[in-house]
């Protein structure tokens, strides 16, 4: 299959990249996913196949509602396919979402805590592994911080490193950044890619924002809407540092929402 791949709604679309020296995160076998049987009511998700490998940074885009949030779910375990497989042999999956779903009635470390608490980790490996994941997350020394002390970008650093505490391997992203102010949201990509990079993370980011998708992602993938299909990928070989003013990103991302504007009229009609 090239690089970019157009599909009218019908056959299934087998997303994949080619033979690769990295074993399998993810791979989605022919998923798909009803939550109301009546007739003439679409699947959610419908033929959906996919290989992430083991270290890759993929983004997933398409409008609301094509299902993008009820795929991670189904990734991480939190609901199950209606017919189809799911296999993670990447390791552990943790999710974040928009919110960061803090306790505020925790300080930040006791929040990291609670995940290694849950996750069976020795209670004495838990004051270093917290001082370790804050520092990962450049909040070294606010552990002591009540929730309602940290600013907006603070916090989705906090909840970064709760799931990371969980020891995941995949992270799966429901539009992490989406509430953050700009230059917030600017800062924490360039401290997501550090982090992926350092820590050999898989990710994959859920996002409306297709110059954040580009900005980010090694794959940026399409869905159409109801029931949610994919229906094009980019690979995203842009050379140098990637800012969301950078030529490159800003030509490939006019593609991207070219397609992405197609869909949404596609599903209005």
């Amino acid at each position: 299959m090239s690089d970019q791949t157009v599909t009218s709604p019908g056959p299934t679309v087998t997303v994949d990249l080619p033979p690769d020296v990295r074993p399998v995160a993810v791979e989605l076998e022919r998923v798909t996913k009803v939550f109301n049987d009546a007739a003439g009511v679409p699947p959610v998700l419908q033929d959906l196949s996919l290989k992430v490998t083991v270290g890759e940074f993929i983004c997933l885009l398409g409008a609301s509602g094509c299902g993008k949030s009820t795929l991670l779910n189904l990734i991480a375990g939190l609901e199950a396919p209606t017919s189809g497989s799911i296999e993670v042999p990447g390791g552990r999956t943790a999710l974040m979402f928009q919110e960061s779903a803090l306790f505020p009635w925790l300080t930040a470390g006791k929040n990291i805590e609670l995940a290694l608490r849950l996750g069976g980790v020795p209670r004495s490996e838990w004051k270093p592994e917290i001082a370790r994941l804050l520092d990962l997350v450049h909040l070294s020394g606010q552990a002591d911080k009540r929730v309602h002390e940290l600013s907006g970008g603070m916090r989705q650093r906090v909840a970064l490193a709760r799931a990371l505490a969980q020891r995941a391997r995949i992270l799966l992203m429901d539009e992490p950044f989406a509430a953050l102010d700009a230059i917030t949201r600017d800062v924490l990509h360039e401290e997501l890619r550090r982090i992926w990079q350092e820590a050999d993370l898989t990710v994959i980011f859920v996002t409306h924002n297709v110059r954040e998708a580009v900005r980010l992602g090694q794959r940026v993938l399409l869905m159409s809407s109801r029931p949610g299909m994919f229906v094009r990928q980019w690979q995203v070989n842009i050379e140098g540092p990637r800012r969301i003013e950078s030529p490159g990103v800003s030509a490939l991302a006019a593609e991207i929402t070219e397609d992405l504007r197609r869909e949404i009229r596609r599903h209005g009609r």
